[in-house]
């Protein structure tokens, strides 16, 4: 069943995990929500991923106790930089890699608040390969210099990330010889890679505030995303691996 708990700190939370149908053992991926929460289209993006031969884990940050208390709790942590949400995306991680289906190599990947913790874990020496799609800059990006390779994507019509952010990520992730692939497009804005579920009479509100779903754009930040993955997942061996000898340690540990 899709459906699952894990255990983690704070204790036990949701998850949606998304399993190939290909033989395995496969990567891992733990895929982080945006503020909307466990939504159909954290399941899409999820069986996506298992659809390309990773084992994706999508925490339902939301779903431990009263959910507005945990969404304002898990907001606060995305902002402060600490809190459970990160325990629970580590113990996400974890739970990957004791998986026996798992190879133990594992990625990150998010979108929009979900994407700010993915730039926050990513130097943390957790994840072999991150993937932040229009994500807020960590209050210490400096920090970004020491993390495992980086593919993102931003809109330059974004209302929401700052303007400039996908060039002080890269200029961060250059400090340290980060392997890595920025790519703002200059026709969309926030969101183009999620689609909402809204009834299509109400798209149009979506598109005025920026917030509509690209195809175009969405299509290529996959294929440049799936390329990271498949360097940095399944084809380079640990040994020759760049910005990943964090992530070593984790597992060694």
């Amino acid at each position: 069943m899709p459906n699952i708990a894990y255990p983690a700190p704070a204790g036990a939370l949701p998850g949606y995990l998304a399993t190939p149908t290909s033989e395995g053992p496969w990567p891992g991926v733990v895929v982080v929500q945006d503020v909307r929460g466990m939504t159909a289209d954290l399941r899409r993006i999820s069986d996506r991923l298992a659809g390309e031969g990773y084992l994706a884990l999508a925490p339902d940050l939301y779903g431990r106790g009263f959910k507005p208390r945990c969404m304002i709790a898990t907001i606060r942590a995305h902002f402060a930089d600490t809190g459970d949400a990160y325990d629970d995306l580590a113990a996400a991680r974890d739970y990957l890699a004791s998986d026996p289906r798992c190879t133990g190599r594992i990625g990150l990947m998010g979108f929009c608040m979900g994407a700010g913790f993915v730039l926050q874990l990513s130097p943390r020496g957790l994840f072999d390969v991150a993937a932040a799609h229009y994500g807020l800059a960590p209050k210490n990006i400096d920090a970004l210099a020491r993390s495992c390779p980086v593919v993102a994507s931003y809109g330059a019509r974004d209302r929401i990330v700052k303007q400039g952010s996908a060039g002080a990520l890269e200029s961060s992730l250059a400090k340290g010889a980060v392997d890595r692939d920025i790519k703002e497009y200059p026709d969309v804005g926030h969101s183009f890679m999620n689609k909402s579920g809204i009834p299509a009479p109400f798209t149009i509100i979506e598109r005025l505030a920026g917030f509509a779903y690209s195809d175009p754009e969405a299509e290529d930040a996959w294929r440049r995303t799936f390329a990271f993955f498949e360097k940095y997942l399944i084809q380079t061996p640990p040994s020759e691996l760049s910005g990943c000898d964090g992530a070593d340690d984790a597992r060694a540990n």
